[in-house]
Order: structure tokens, then C-alpha cells, then sequence
């Protein structure tokens, strides 16, 4: 790919999707182009967290629209993150597989921390460099998110489950506004920092900085208002807080340039920032520029130039559980070859993920050895893992989970034929590597059609080598558990032990 070349960013936020369209340049890109629409997806979440068809319908037609305007790009250069709404909702799934349809583009769903990674790197790029330390306040439709960094450097991340939608809804029906149900809102709030109120407090950070629509809309309405100087304060909070009381209905108050679609989610936003302020003990805060929308177009930029964000949580996981580096390097060289041989060798996600998949495999050994694979596949299903998707996550936890023991209780979850040669190549892999030592090891020629693959070993290798022999066959056995048929021929003139007369 060239150093200029136009990618997309999709943000499905629980109140407006918005869609940014840039020209890159180097490490730079320049907006071409963005789109936003209300759809609200947040308020069609019933109290079983179901969407609605109304509120899915909504969201589709959304999705074809901005699927037009990206038409003609390579799937590479968009990228779509669903958030808060798509992580909670039951019916996610089934919604997602018509949303990828209507956009003609894949969608990731991201953990809330990863959510606010990315609005940090938005947000970091929009103002000027900086060695102190700052707080950023982004509140969404279903949630807010807090982050104190440095630079470009995110080092505190929280994700937490209030946003301007789902606090409307609850706490102010149909616009009403009450004394009493503006301090039981506050106070929601309050409950949902007070966890991690220590670590984000005023002490903790040197200015603070609020992102995206309902952070824009409050400074736009005390600038509006003569509250403020377009710097969202206390007390500026505190007298609006008395004009939606008075008025009691938000429809029925004069609020000037406050878009339609704003006004009904505005008290849940509102109460959220007022308890922001008092709980973190924040004096000030300003409005900055950037957004997810803008982090993901970075992030994606650094996947291109090799600055992979996911590189570095895998090799930060490599680290944090003492994953034996040699060893790692032993079973992707030896996963790498075999993988090389097969239909998707020159798919460089395929590529990418076996690669994550050998550096991670092994991060469950220091919970227990025993049943490693599946503490490994825990902790990367569960874990924040800084850069990748949900989906990416679940994935990977698949592969490392089915490589090794049984495939027959693993396998049947695995439906992506690519994964199914990911975790072939890596089973025969760690396998081969069993020793944990430096060795010449023969890399076997490995075929693969359909529901058969076969192994050419050097039958003479095996006949010195029992050990490995006996587990190849083991190995026969377990694809043919799963109807596969694994074909090894040298082990037909391998001699091995009778297995009923050990003494022979």
C-alpha cells in the first residue's frame, strides 16, 4: 500500500454512528470527508437488553448510506467499532450480521477500556504535545470514559456503564426534570466513580479535557448562556443544572443552538458531568476535538507503518506471564514453515494471528501447567488486551485453546477453515518442540485438501525418535475424532512397542 491512501473510520456509538473519511500521509492524514446520524441505537435497548427492530432498522439504513460513500474502498482501509450497545445487547449478534451486510465492511465490537484507549489517542493527536499529565472525559450514549495520559500515551483507562442515553431514559422520562430525579441521577453516578475516584482525581492529573457530543453541546450552551467562556465550570454546571429544574420539561425550554437530536439525551449528560466534577474534583474543563473516530484512523495508520498497537499488548503479555521466549521462537518458526505450505500462507492476518497465537499460547502455564491451553484461552478471552477487538480476542482464545489435547471438545466452535490450518500447523508445531531445546528438526512437507492432510516425515528420523512418533499417532487420532483424516505414511514403517505386551 502507498503513503497515500484513503481509509475510514466507523464509530457506532450508542447515540450517533459517524463516519470519517481522511487521506493518509505518512503518519498523518488529512479529513476528506465525514458523516453522522442520530440513530440513537442506545434507546432502543428494552429492560431485557434486546434492541428493538425499530432501533436495528435505524441503524441499517444508517449503514447503507455510509456503506455508499465507502464503496470502492479495499476492506483494509475501514475499519468499524461497535461500543457500548453492541457489548450489552442480547441480540448483538444476529444485528451485527445484518449491519456487516449493509455496510459491506467487517464490524468490531471493542472492550469499554479499548474504547477509551482509542478516544485518547483521538483526542491526543487534536491538542498540542505535552509532558504533563492529562484527564480526558468522554460521556457517550451508554458509556464514560476516563483516561489520564501523557502525550500520546494512555495511562489510566476506565470505562464506566452510565452514558447520556441510557441516564435520560432512566432518570428523566420524557424530558421531565424534578429536583429529585437530578440528584438520583447524580448520585448513580457518583456510586459508578466512587471505585475509581482515587486514582482519577484532581492530584492525579495537571488539566482536564472533555471529547465528543455531550461534552461540545454543555460548552456550547454556558458560552451560549453566559455562564462560561466556553470553559465548562462548576458553577456554570450549577446554573444550568437550575434552569432545566425550573423549566421542569426540557422540551419546553429555549436552549440556543442546541441540535434537536441533542435536547433528549441532554439531562442524563448533564447529571453524568456534574457528578464527573464534583466526585474527580474537577475546576475546569475544555472542550477538545478529537474523538474515537480520529483514534481509530491513527491506530490504523500505525497498523500500516508496522506500529501495531496489538504487537505490543501481545509481547506486553509475552512479559507479564513469563512466557519462555526461546521456546516461543521455536514453536513460530516451526508453526511459521508448516503454515507457509498451505492455501492461506499469503494472508497476512493469517499470518499475523498464528504469530499471536505461538507468543500467547503458553501465558496460562503459570496459573497451572496442568490444562495450561485452557487458562491461556481464558485469559485472552477476558483480559483487556489493548488493540484488539472482542472478536479478535474470541478467536485467538479459540486457536490457543485447541492446541493441543482434544480437538474432539475444542474444534466443533472453530468455523473459519483458515483457523482450522492456524491450528494444525500450530498443534504439529509444539508437538515437534516438545524437547524445549535448541535442535535440527526436519520440517515435514505438509499437504492439505479439503478434510485430509498429509505429513511426509522421514521414516528413518521416527524410527530415532519414539517419542515424537508415538505423539503423531496420538495426533492421527484426534482429527479423526473430529472427521478429519490426518495421513502420517512414514509411521507405517515406524516400529513401535505393543502397547498390550509391555514386557515383549
Amino acid at each position: 500500500m502507498t503513503d497515500h491512501f484513503t481509509i475510514a473510520a466507523i464509530d457506532l456509538g450508542s447515540n450517533s454512528f459517524h463516519c470519517q473519511i481522511a487521506r493518509s500521509a505518512g503518519n498523518q492524514f488529512y479529513p476528506l470527508d465525514g458523516l453522522r446520524e442520530p440513530v440513537r441505537l442506545g434507546a432502543g435497548l428494552d429492560a431485557d437488553k434486546v434492541l428493538s427492530e425499530e432501533s436495528q432498522e435505524r441503524a441499517l439504513q444508517c449503514l447503507a448510506r455510509f456503506g455508499e460513500r465507502l464503496r470502492g474502498l479495499d476492506r483494509h482501509q475501514v475499519r468499524a467499532i461497535g461500543t457500548n450497545t453492541l457489548r450489552i445487547a442480547k441480540n448483538a449478534p444476529a444485528f451485527l450480521r445484518r449491519a456487516r451486510s449493509a455496510l459491506g465492511f467487517p464490524i468490531e465490537v471493542v472492550a469499554g477500556r479499548e474504547e477509551a484507549r482509542l478516544i485518547y489517542v483521538g483526542v491526543a493527536h487534536s491538542l498540542p504535545v505535552t509532558r504533563e499529565r492529562r484527564l480526558v472525559i468522554d460521556i457517550g450514549g451508554g458509556s464514560t470514559e476516563c483516561i489520564i495520559g501523557t502525550g500520546y500515551k494512555p495511562l489510566q483507562l476506565e470505562s464506566l456503564f452510565m452514558g447520556c442515553v441510557s441516564y435520560s431514559l432512566r432518570f428523566f422520562p420524557h424530558g421531565m426534570v424534578t429536583k429529585s430525579n437530578f440528584k438520583a441521577a447524580v448520585l448513580a453516578a457518583r456510586a459508578e466513580l466512587q471505585p475509581m475516584a482515587d486514582q482519577f482525581s484532581s492530584d492525579n492529573w495537571s488539566h482536564a479535557v472533555g471529547a465528543s457530543g455531550t461534552v461540545r453541546a454543555i460548552a456550547d450552551l454556558l458560552k451560549l448562556l453566559d455562564y462560561s467562556d466556553g470553559t465548562i465550570t462548576l458553577p456554570g454546571l450549577e446554573r444550568l443544572r437550575h434552569l432545566l429544574m425550573k423549566s421542569g420539561d426540557i422540551n419546553l425550554l429555549e436552549l440556543p443552538g442546541l441540535r434537536a437530536d441533542r435536547r433528549p439525551v441532554l439531562p442524563g449528560g448533564l447529571a453524568i458531568l456534574y457528578a464527573l466534577f464534583n466526585e474527580l474534583a474537577i475546576s475546569s474543563l475544555s472542550f477538545a476535538p478529537g474523538a474515537m473516530r480520529q483514534g481509530i484512523l491513527y491506530d490504523m495508520l500505525g497498523r500500516f507503518h508496522h506500529q501495531d498497537m496489538r504487537d505490543v499488548t501481545a509481547t506486553q503479555f509475552m512479559q507479564r506471564y513469563h512466557v519462555d521466549e526461546r521456546q516461543f521462537r521455536r514453536v513460530s518458526q516451526t508453526a511459521s514453515a508448516l503454515f507457509a505450505q498451505l492455501d492461506y500462507a499469503d494472508d497476512n492476518d493469517a499470518q499475523q494471528l498464528l504469530l499471536w497465537a505461538t507468543q500467547l499460547h503458553e501465558i496460562g502455564i503459570p496459573v497451572a501447567y496442568s490444562g495450561y491451553h485452557r487458562h491461556s484461552a481464558y485469559i485472552i478471552s477476558n483480559a483487556d488486551m489493548p488493540g484488539f477487538s472482542k472478536d479478535e480476542q474470541a478467536r485467538l482464545a479459540s486457536i490457543v485453546l485447541s492446541h493441543r489435547r482434544s480437538l474432539r471438545k475444542t474444534l466443533p466452535a472453530v468455523i473459519d477453515d483458515c483457523d482450522h490450518s492456524i491450528i494444525l500447523a500450530l498443534r504439529i508445531a509444539v508437538l515437534l518442540q516438545r524437547a524445549r531445546r535448541d535442535q535440527r528438526l526436519p520440517i515435514p512437507k505438509i499437504r492439505l485438501q479439503s478434510n485430509c492432510a498429509s505429513l511426509q516425515f522421514d521414516a528413518a528420523w521416527l524410527n530415532t525418535n519414539p517419542l515424537t512418533a508415538t505423539a503423531l499417532r496420538e495426533e492421527v487420532k484426534e482429527w479423526q475424532e473430529v472427521g478429519f483424516t490426518l495421513k502420517i505414511p512414514a509411521l507405517e514403517h515406524v516400529e513401535f512397542f505393543n502397547d498390550d505386551n509391555g514386557d515383549e
